[in-house]
């Protein structure tokens, strides 16, 4: 059933077992999907989680929703960066209001995005780093206009990243996956960085290490 915090509808998956601090785990889907898709890896993650998996603020069509328009009519494929910045900080709402209503750990949030859910997720740690730990970014890039100047002021140190992209991907070419790696490295933040012969999604492999990544973490 959905329900409604911060702004942003969002099924839940709440901790399997009785956990004072649960971690939170935040599902941010991409561009015309919504909060089903994502949703299905609810079950498959530990027992001590609250999973969450959220409903882009913008509606495409019925079924279909954005965390920011693209205008697909442009070669440059367009990015609405007043409407990503403003979804970002609603998911930062989001993130201190839920914490605050579930009792959760917030020293340890963690957050998974795919496509365009991931290149939000990358703003909200590179901006945000005090507010979330683990970084999932599933077939997303690192978007300087949504990133802004970092302020290196910040203390980057707790934070680890897993990153995944297809090789095969039409939607976002894997060398704007691979600008991560040197923007990560930069701040000294750990990551895990893989490539899958694989489209914009995940295959099997991808999904094993990824699962295999939250266990170990």
């Amino acid at each position: 059933m959905l329900k409604e915090l911060a702004e942003i509808q969002y099924l839940e998956r709440r901790p399997k077992v009785n956990t004072q601090n649960p971690k939170l785990m935040l599902l941010i889907h991409g561009y015309g999907s919504n909060e089903e898709d994502l949703f299905g890896f609810a079950d498959a993650f530990p027992d001590d989680f609250h999973v969450v998996s959220l409903r882009a603020t913008h509606t495409l069509s019925p079924g279909m929703y954005a965390w920011y328009e693209i205008n697909f009519l442009d070669s440059r494929k367009f990015n609405n960066i007043p409407q990503g910045i403003e979804s970002r900080n609603k998911l930062v709402k989001f993130i201190d209001e839920f914490i605050q209503k579930e009792n959760c750990d917030k020293e340890n949030v963690w957050i998974c995005g795919f496509s365009q859910g991931a290149i939000l997720s990358y703003s909200i740690a590179l901006n945000y780093p005090e507010k979330v730990k683990h970084i999932s970014i599933l077939s997303g890039y690192p978007e300087k206009e949504f990133i802004g100047e970092i302020n290196h002021q910040k203390d980057f140190s707790k934070l680890n990243f897993f990153i995944s992209h297809g090789t095969e991907d039409p939607v976002i070419p894997v060398e704007w996956a691979r600008k991560g790696k040197p923007l990560l490295d930069r701040l000294n933040i750990q990551y895990q960085y893989n490539e899958y012969y694989q489209g914009h999604g995940l295959n099997q492999q991808n999904y094993n290490d990824f699962m295999n990544w939250v266990l170990t973490s």
